[in-house]
């Protein structure tokens, strides 16, 4: 294909990549993007101080997994206001989308395919994609399979620069998934050492030592002339079978079944860089945090309890069906031979994906790129210029206005659906409700009970909260108070399986603050011990008449 041709289609691709992006930036921010403004404004102000959480009214300790990007957004708040972080969202989901194609095309060299495959990928990603640190760390992980790929292939420093890099960026930004960083690693560490395994025959060469030593001591003796012969001709059927089995193993590379081991003997360089990353987690302001946050949070039970921690119901998940029909239609209906570490890399993300549903991100991000080394290698096989071909339309006046058309309609259907939506939506965050309560309650004398998904919304009002989306600040195996498993009792008390008046006194709560339909409500608007204060569509708040200590203003 010639260079002008290649050029045009790339610039189409780009165009193409970076709207379809763009428009996948949600207008409405999530939950966890108000707890990230405040902390990053409190740490500018106060410094990193892990003794306590200052946003609830709980004396607990705090931990900043991600205190580098809540500053960010801080920074980006404090110049640009709510549509700041809107912009930088989309700045960086179309960075995400430019990196995960450039990266698909310097691996697998097929651009027709890395385009294709990148624009479903974001698709996919569309539902995690937000002001929230893992944006940032997709870009990370994208990057490090770039990294780890290019040195294998190059041996060159930059590679190998980049790859302790940036783990000490992840450390910073986003620690909870900074254990995770040395997943991709191993794929390809046990491929190489799986082909070590079968190029030392280290079998033959225990059989043929056990020989020898025999021979050698029966040497010693005239008697045993006898058994040195059979010895010997052991030795030297072992020598024939192991020729023909060189011979076999030597056609199983050149001609294999499915799996195909490449023996890269740059990868262990790459071992000894995975090592040297493992210190990486200790260059943060948070001391032993990265190597003991992810144990302390599977020791927990919000893993257990929140929904994108939950395990995958794979009939109901039609995004990892796809990839898996794609893998298997590949394998059993064509020629195609999949290589071993992109054989492990699929399994364990697949498997990763199964047991937690935000893992999701994790297997298109990281396992794009072995599924478009699948479908390449099938275009290779039967359809060597069907690529070409198809690059060359889309380059032509004709072909690129009818691919920005295509993509620029679809970016208009997913536009659609959120053009009228506002920052906050007031129906999932207490709005009007919150302005009561700064405007007629004492805030350094109430402890308000909230849920869960609205209470960093309170946080960054500045009202004390009960819990938020912090969700491991609130367990004892991180506020080192079996007492104080506020996340159970949120839990207990939102499904009201225990009495709910137990928990408030536990904590001296004073107000409520729950949405309408909230099933407590229903009995809470029956109970004397309670006054509603304020009502409105969405959110009712309650006086809670047993516990008088003067909180009107």
């Amino acid at each position: 294909m010639d260079k002008n041709t290649k050029i045009g289609f790339n610039v189409v691709a780009i165009v193409c990549i970076l709207i379809f992006s763009a428009v996948l930036a949600p207008i409405t921010l999530q939950n966890d993007t108000f707890y990230t403004i405040k902390i990053g404004e409190h740490i500018l102000e106060n410094g990193i101080d892990m003794a306590k959480d200052p946003f609830s009214f709980h004396d607990i300790p705090y931990t900043y997994p991600h205190w580098l990007y809540d500053v960010a957004i801080y920074f980006i708040y404090s110049i640009g206001g709510m549509t700041g972080i809107y912009i930088s969202t989309i700045i960086l989901s179309c960075i995400l989308g430019i990196t995960i194609y450039l990266t698909n095309k310097k691996i697998v060299k097929n651009d027709l395919v890395s385009f294709l495959l990148t624009l479903g990928v974001m698709y996919v990603l569309g539902a995690f994609i937000a002001a929230r640190a893992q944006l940032l760390t997709y870009i990370l992980f994208t990057l490090q399979i770039l990294f780890i790929e290019k040195f294998i292939e190059t041996k060159k420093k930059r590679y190998a620069l980049g790859l302790i890099v940036i783990p000490i960026i992840i450390a910073n930004v986003h620690l909870a998934v900074w254990p995770f960083y040395f997943v991709p690693f191993l794929p390809y560490i046990a491929e190489y050492l799986i082909a070590v395994i079968l190029d030392s025959h280290l079998i033959y060469k225990i059989r043929t030592k056990i020989i020898k030593d025999k021979i050698e001591k029966l040497s010693k003796t005239e008697e045993n002339e006898e058994k040195i012969t059979k010895l010997k001709e052991q030795y030297k059927n072992l020598e024939e079978k192991f020729e023909k089995y060189k011979k076999n193993q030597e056609y199983r590379k050149e001609q294999p079944y499915k799996l195909k081991i490449e023996r890269k003997d740059n990868v262990k360089w790459l071992i000894i860089i995975m090592i040297i990353c493992l210190f990486t987690g200790l260059l943060t302001p948070l001391g032993d945090t990265p190597y003991t946050y992810l144990v302390k949070t599977m020791q927990g039970n919000t893993t257990k309890s929140i929904n994108e921690h939950l395990p995958m119901v794979l009939i109901q998940n039609t995004h990892t069906l796809t990839i898996l029909a794609i893998v298997l239609a590949i394998l059993i209906f064509t020629d195609t031979k999949i290589r071993l570490k992109d054989f492990f890399m699929l399994g364990g993300l697949i498997i990763l994906a199964l047991m937690s549903r935000r893992q999701l991100s994790m297997l298109v991000i990281l396992g794009v790129y072995s599924v478009n080394r699948l479908i390449t290698d099938v275009f290779n096989k039967y359809d060597p210029k069907g690529t070409d071909n198809f690059m060359k339309a889309i380059s032509s006046i004709f072909g690129k206005i009818i691919t920005i058309l295509l993509v620029v309609l679809l970016s208009i259907c997913i536009l659609k659906a959120q053009i009228k939506d506002e920052f906050i939506d007031e129906v999932a965050y207490p709005v009007k409700a919150t302005e009561y309560v700064k405007e007629n309650l004492n805030l350094e004398e109430i402890r308000l009970y909230n849920e869960y998904n609205y209470g960093s919304y309170l946080l960054y009002q500045g009202i004390p909260v009960f819990i938020d989306s912090r969700a491991d600040l609130y367990t004892p195996e991180f506020n080192g108070d079996k007492d104080k498993n506020i996340f159970t009792d949120f839990l207990n008390v939102s499904s009201l399986s225990v009495n709910y008046e137990d928990i408030f006194d536990k904590y001296e709560i004073t107000h409520l603050l729950i949405p309408n339909n909230a099933k407590m409500n229903i009995f809470i608007k029956q109970d004397e011990n309670y006054e509603e204060l304020y009502k409105d569509d969405n959110f009712v708040i309650y006086e809670r008449l047993s516990v008088q200590i003067g909180m009107e203003k």
